[in-house]
């Protein structure tokens, strides 16, 4: 159990001397209730702080004098440099007395200095926890394991029980693949977030079923309260919902498993480059459908601060966020805009730069990269260095069996029947078309339709793609360009 591991861990610290030890941990009660048996075990009083409540004596260890409520920082830490010990003091919430205040690092270092005389330990506590520098070497950082594969599927039993209790004896419904697909998606949160999660999926309708994974998704997304630019894209593709790209569905396909199933040749990511509007982000939804995880957008247009040092800040949390979100897919929209060297920036873009292609060589924590690109001419050729993306496919406009396809999925997803429409004909006339402006020659024509309170037929779709220049035409000479760079360097999707 990770709690006995815990535990041993943290006697480790004891015996070590260490006087000051950190907890970074938005779970209180459990960082509090390991303390306790700890302080039990070794018959060691525990004492328990918090701004709201003061000092208070807590768990079943040997008797101490009392103690006033010392709700004030500097009265507290006062108290425990002129305590003789040995005894364990846990200070919850410490951490806003830990910035800037010099009487207070004083006296913590002061309580650290005379750890061989008063033994006393203490334990900060909190969600968000940095040391000054004043106390780092005096101080050993403790992170709680998180519950493995096997507790959070007790933990699932457990809820399932309760639940049946409440009714009557019925059983929760769900099925082998999307249990193992729920407890993939609950790993990287603490033992009481996954309690939420998983009460959400039982209690809300008595099933673990395909249509609870998002949902539990944005609600992982939101428990973790991370501090980065990232976006949480709820609405995913399934792979039916994608024409054509076979080389690349292939290619996914194959390595789906691995990827899930945590193999030591987990792949990385792929870039996918093609001409604007030619389906790339429903690609990358679709990769997170397909397989079953959530989906990180992030934006680099959120991601740049003017203030120095805040773009990289932002880019490590971010990435953070995403290692915590942990099997997920992270969706890199047109890496170029953030990527491409600025000399007027301060360096900021080199510093980015850097910091991502570090990361996307070294990362293991099982985030997929799907990077997306309109212009290989602002690409820093690093990025697609394999080893950091396992291949680039080139998302070229679709020909004609492809582009009817498109126009069946977008009749069908508007309730209109595509056997009803010369979807050949429409196929001949949409040539140099991409998916985003087939679909704007349906929406366009439903709305003239509409307006005339008439039901939409072939030739009003066939009008509405001859009033439309598409962006082959319109752009023709950077396209050709592009196609022809992505010949004999890329994977054709």
């Amino acid at each position: 159990m990770d709690d006995m591991a815990d535990t041993h861990d943290l006697s480790l610290m004891l015996d070590a001397h260490v006087p000051i030890v950190s907890v970074q941990s938005p779970d209180e009660r459990r960082v509090l209730d390991l303390l306790t048996r700890l302080a039990n075990a070794r018959n060691l009083p525990l004492y328990e702080w918090s701004v709201t409540r003061g000092l208070r004596k807590r768990g079943f260890s040997v008797e101490a004098p009392r103690t006033p409520s010392l709700k004030e920082p500097e009265e507290l830490l006062a108290h425990i440099g002129r305590t003789t010990g040995p005894a364990i003091y846990a200070l919850c919430d410490f951490h806003p007395y830990l910035k800037d205040d010099p009487t207070v690092i004083r006296y913590l270092k002061d309580i650290a200095l005379d750890y061989g005389i008063r033994k006393n330990t203490l334990v900060f506590i909190s969600h968000n926890l940095s040391v000054p520098a004043e106390i780092g070497r005096m101080t050993a950082s403790f992170a709680l394991r998180l519950p493995s594969d096997e507790e959070l599927m007790a933990m699932v039993r457990s809820n399932a029980q309760e639940w049946s209790e409440r009714h009557k004896g019925a059983r929760v419904k769900t099925d082998t693949a999307t249990l193992e697909k729920f407890i993939a998606n609950l790993r990287g949160v603490t033992h009481a977030d996954a309690q939420v999660l998983i009460r959400h999926a039982v209690f809300n309708d008595g099933a673990i079923s395909d249509d609870d994974i998002p949902e539990v998704n944005k609600l992982k997304f939101d428990l973790l309260d991370a501090e980065g630019v990232l976006r949480f894209e709820y609405d995913t593709q399934a792979m039916a919902d994608v024409a054509g790209l076979n080389n690349l569905k292939d290619w996914l396909h194959l390595r789906r498993n691995a990827f899930l199933e945590d193999n030591e040749d987990r792949p990385k990511g792929i870039l996918l480059l093609g001409v604007q509007g030619g389906g790339k982000s429903l690609a990358a939804k679709a990769v997170a459908g397909h397989w079953g995880l959530p989906l990180l957008r992030l934006d680099f247009g959120t991601l740049y601060n003017k203030y120095y040092g805040e773009t990289e800040r932002n880019l490590r949390n971010s990435l953070n966020q995403a290692e915590l979100m942990a099997p997920c897919v992270l969706w890199i929209d047109e890496i170029e805009k953030g990527l491409s060297v600025d000399s007027s920036d301060n360096a900021t873009s080199s510093r980015v730069l850097g910091s991502l292609l570090t990361w996307m060589a070294e990362h293991n924590k099982g985030v997929f990269i799907v990077a997306t690109a309109n212009d290989v001419s602002g690409l820093p050729p690093e990025v697609m260095r394999k080893g950091r993306i396992d291949e680039v496919f080139f998302v070229d406009l679709p020909d004609a069996d492809v582009r009817r396809e498109i126009f069946r999925i977008h009749l069908d997803q508007r309730d209109m029947n595509p056997d009803e429409f010369d979807l050949a004909e429409l196929a001949a006339v949409s040539d140099g078309f991409t998916g985003a402006e087939i679909e704007q020659a349906i929406v366009s024509a439903r709305y003239l339709c509409a307006s005339q309170e008439r039901a939409i037929s072939t030739e009003d779709v066939l009008e509405a793609v001859h009033r439309t220049y598409p962006i082959s035409v319109l752009r023709g000479d950077s396209i050709d360009a592009l196609r022809a760079w992505a010949q004999d360097r890329t994977v054709p999707a």
